[in-house]
């Protein structure tokens, strides 16, 4: 089969194979780590193999565990390395393992531990209940090796393979007989009412020689295994028997031995450069993306000739009035020009609507270069939680831009409290999402979840707020009340016009709820891969895609707009200051409409406070996409509305 690369890591893999051959610099956490037989280990190059274990999660609850809880086998010095913020908040708890092994030697049905519940005590009952309830709900491990997900393998239908970063705990059969998940793989489990446990994995390890490149030892390039459930001999362990089966009711004490085995396999075939291929190539989805990108480029291409066509009868126009040509029309046909003298006119709730764009401009400017870093390798998947710590320190320090475009846009708007105006800027949006996130972290607490985030990382994010950001969000909104109001390029004039009957498509709340429909089509597609990648705990690494999405979304957002606000203005309503602004914002509803629709037809979350827990995060997700959108469209028709009214000439 061909070998497809995805758009969204050829730059990543270039660079990193470039700075490999040229100048052995690679990118921050993602330098290579050479292997060695034990008896030549060095400096240079390290013998044991050290698999850390993360959070356990699952697509039919928001809750993540950590390792610990189901009472897996432990590390006997137990540590934990180093989390960055991004890791924290997206509740990734990694910790050392007590699967211990060396490059190159095999290891043949070796025993972890033993884990024994006896029926009549209580204690152990609550963990082998635990431990059943992981299994119904189908709970997944996650296993790192050299900073590699270790993946587990298997056919899909079209005889292709699928490589899941993850891999059950175990598995039901339920009453009526049915395989439930991933006892499908074994035909052998097919008694009801039983639980299986995977009980034992065999570990392939496959490594690149460096012999033949000239550099010694060996570095490895995929991670894969298989979990097996084998009720075994518990004093001298074959890893050959039966499943492993845990009755849902049982009379009898139930003792699980763990073990595990591991090889060994060279392929120098596979270059460390692209070791993360044989997973992101296994996701069939390049087909779609660029069904989408096919489908956005031709609204966006629609909107622009739309918006090409209102220009070009505008200059039209304009120049038949400068040179007397059939002017009565003119003048009739183009209402936009009745309404000169209040087009400008300041909005009502001008305060609210300034911070508005305040927060949206810093989430537009975060948002671009977090993309942009993305696109180009730095935040790739390899780099755990990078993504999430440079969206939240480059939110931290866009204050200065937020506290300035607020301020100018007020001053603007010819509002004098000054004082509330950088106030509101600093803690409104900011704040509605703190208390958000608190309310869904108190949950998290209440449910003994892994993602719950320490009370030092809160205490440290707060830090960051009113340490930092809220500061330059002062000093942004010092310098734009020192500059100038915005020249507008007509007068206003002291009484307001009387606005004439709007058609129903006119009026202002059709045309908002009309605005948002052309830029959540150009979306929704990647929305449905995004959303995958938050609640189904799958990898997202399409971010060449996700920013040729954001410029067509900011393109159709503007486009959009403009279009409304022309008719709007043709129609002599001049109140496009608000309107602008939800026109876009508008399609954030959609994205709360489809955020629905998705828990309801793709999700099988169960449980209230997994439910509370999906639109609690939904809802934040809304209110920064209703900012963002809403300032692109702002901004695109403030463009448009002053690039017209400065060119007709006012008698």
């Amino acid at each position: 089969m061909k070998r497809r690369i995805h758009i969204s890591f050829v730059c990543f893999y270039s660079l990193v194979s470039y700075f490999h051959s040229c100048t052995a610099f690679y990118l921050p956490g993602l330098a290579p780590v050479s292997f060695c037989d034990e008896s030549s280990a060095g400096e240079d190059c390290q013998s044991e193999i050290e698999l850390f274990v993360n959070r356990l999660d699952s697509v039919e609850s928001v809750l993540p565990y950590e390792y610990d809880v189901f009472d897996f086998c432990q590390d006997t010095k137990e540590r934990r390395p180093s989390e960055n913020l991004g890791q924290v908040l997206f509740g990734e708890r990694i910790e050392s393992s007590p699967y211990k092994f060396k490059f190159n030697e095999d290891i043949k049905c070796k025993k972890v531990c033993t884990k024994t519940y006896k029926k009549d005590a209580r204690q152990d009952m609550a963990k082998l209940d635990f431990l059943k309830m992981g299994m119904q709900l189908n709970y997944q491990h996650h296993w790192i090796i050299d900073n590699m997900p270790v993946t587990w393998c298997y056919d899909v239908e079209d005889g292709q393979k699928y490589c899941n970063p993850g891999f059950p705990i175990g598995c039901l059969v339920t009453m009526d007989g049915r395989a439930k998940d991933a006892c499908v793989i074994n035909s052998e489990f097919n008694k009801k009412n039983t639980f299986y446990v995977f009980n034992h994995v065999d570990i392939k390890i496959t490594y690149h020689s460096g012999a033949a490149e000239g550099w010694r030892g060996a570095r490895l390039v995929a991670a894969t295994l298989e979990p097996k459930s084998i009720n075994t001999d518990q004093t001298n362990p074959t890893c050959e028997g039966p499943p492993m089966e845990v009755p849902v009711d049982f009379d009898n004490d139930v003792s699980i031995l763990y073990t595990y085995s591991v090889t060994f396999s060279e392929d120098n075939s596979i270059k460390w450069a692209s070791r993360w291929d044989y997973i992101l190539v296994s996701m069939p989805h390049t087909n779609i993306q660029w069904f989408s990108i096919m489908n956005s480029l031709v609204i966006v291409l629609f909107l622009s000739g739309m918006v090409a066509m209102i220009m070009l009868r505008t200059l039209h126009k304009d120049i038949a009035r400068y040179n007397q040509v059939d002017q009565e029309d003119a003048q009739e046909e183009s209402g936009w020009k009745q309404v000169h003298g209040d087009v400008f006119r300041p909005p009502r709730k001008g305060m609210l609507l300034s911070v508005f764009l305040g927060q949206g401009t810093q989430i537009f400017i975060m948002t671009f270069i977090t993309l942009f870093l993305a696109c180009l390798g730095f935040l790739s998947p390899a780099n755990r939680g990078a993504l999430m710590t440079c969206a939240v320190v480059l939110w931290v320090l866009l204050g200065t831009p937020a506290g300035y475009v607020s301020a100018r846009l007020y001053k603007t708007f010819g509002g004098e409290k000054w004082k509330t105006n950088v106030l509101l800027t600093a803690l409104l949006c900011p704040g509605i999402v703190f208390a958000d996130f608190f309310l869904m972290n108190l949950i998290l607490w209440v449910e003994g979840s892994s993602a719950a985030i320490p009370f030092g990382t809160l205490v440290a994010i707060l830090a960051l707020w009113f340490g930092i950001s809220v500061p330059l969000t002062f000093v942004g909104a010092y310098f734009g009340f020192k500059k100038a109001a915005i020249e507008q390029p007509v007068r206003t004039n002291q009484i307001p016009r009387q606005i004439p009957e709007q058609s129903f498509f006119t009026k202002p709340i059709p045309g908002i709820v009309m605005g948002g429909i052309l830029p959540f089509g150009c979306i929704f597609i990647q929305l449905f891969f995004i959303l995958n990648s938050i609640w189904s705990h799958q990898m997202y690494y399409m971010f060449g895609f996700l920013f040729l999405v954001f410029i067509i979304l900011v393109i159709t957002c503007s486009e959009a707009t403009i279009l409304l606000c022309y008719f709007h203005l043709c129609a002599e309503d001049y109140h496009w200051w608000w309107r602008s602004f939800l026109t876009s914002g508008f399609t954030a509803v959609y994205l709360f409409i489809y955020g629905v629709h998705y828990f309801f037809s793709k999700l099988q979350i169960v449980g209230a406070a997994s439910t509370i827990l999906y639109f609690g995060y939904t809802m934040i997700m809304v209110l920064i996409f209703f900012l963002f959108t809403g300032t692109i469209g702002f901004f695109a028709c403030f463009w448009f509305v002053n690039k017209i009214y400065s060119v007709v000439k006012v008698d």
